[in-house]
């Protein structure tokens, strides 16, 4: 099985321009992003971007790195760029987010592990809510699954709704997960996708895999127990910053 880790990397942010070079601790965002994938079983990694600085920054560290159009409106658009400029054949496509710094390589081989069967078209990791404000945060995508772990849909609503029981106690009487955000693609599947018209309810929803489960594709999901600290803000920067200690 071989499998391209793909990592998108744009330079414009509205909320954080410049992220993927931002330093922690003496490293760049995608340079500790590319490193963690760099121990995970992926037969080749590469960064997807849209920046000059960006690909020179990760070509002078010994990283590959290609770049592609700055009208992507999606890193999974992105992606399918990125592994159409390979001259090497690639059964699948693992889409790892540049604004995890500290991803880890086991959660990339779970999404791996569920890539070994030809059945799966699409796959991502959920993980296990435990905090309340985790619950209700509208930033934090939730996911509910069939008895399968095919994913049914993606909210950033709180799904499913508890009838009758107070939000505060809903962690007591039910299990809920939210979204990690990596993809692992079927390379064929991931240019069929990337051909289709954006979808209602990844409009209402603003998720972009909403509009796969519209179009009758199907999501494999595994479990995650580790925690990921994504970067999102110059705040959440600080946050990775002491995480280092």
């Amino acid at each position: 099985m071989s499998i391209l880790g793909i990592i998108p990397a744009r330079y414009a942010s509205t909320r954080f321009p410049g992220k993927p070079l931002a330093d922690i601790g003496g490293k760049s965002m995608i340079q500790r992003v590319y490193e963690q994938a760099g121990k995970a079983r992926l037969q080749k990694v590469v960064v997807a971007t849209d920046d000059a600085l960006i690909l020179e920054h990760v070509q002078s560290f010994g990283g590959s790195a290609v770049m592609t159009s700055g009208s992507h409106e999606s890193g999974t658009d992105r992606c399918f760029e990125a592994y159409q400029q390979n001259n090497e054949e690639f059964q699948f496509v693992i889409n790892i987010q540049g604004d995890e710094p500290f991803i880890q390589p086991e959660q990339i081989n779970l999404l791996a592990d569920l890539l070994q069967d030809t059945t799966v078209q699409l796959a991502t990791l959920i993980k296990k809510i435990h905090i309340t404000e985790e619950l209700h945060n509208s930033n934090l995508p939730k996911v509910i699954t069939d008895n399968h772990g095919q994913a049914l849909y993606f909210s950033r609503q709180t799904i499913p709704f508890l009838r009758n029981v107070p939000p505060a106690d809903w962690l007591l009487h039910h299990t809920f997960y939210k979204h990690i955000g990596i993809y692992g693609y079927r390379t064929d599947i991931l240019e069929q996708i990337t051909r289709l018209p954006v979808g209602v309810l990844e409009k209402c929803e603003s998720l972009e895999q909403l509009r796969w489960l519209e179009n009758g594709f199907k999501i494999r999901t595994a479990v995650t127990e580790l925690e990921n600290l994504g970067i999102d803000t110059p705040e959440d920067l600080e946050k990775a910053k002491r995480f280092l200690g």
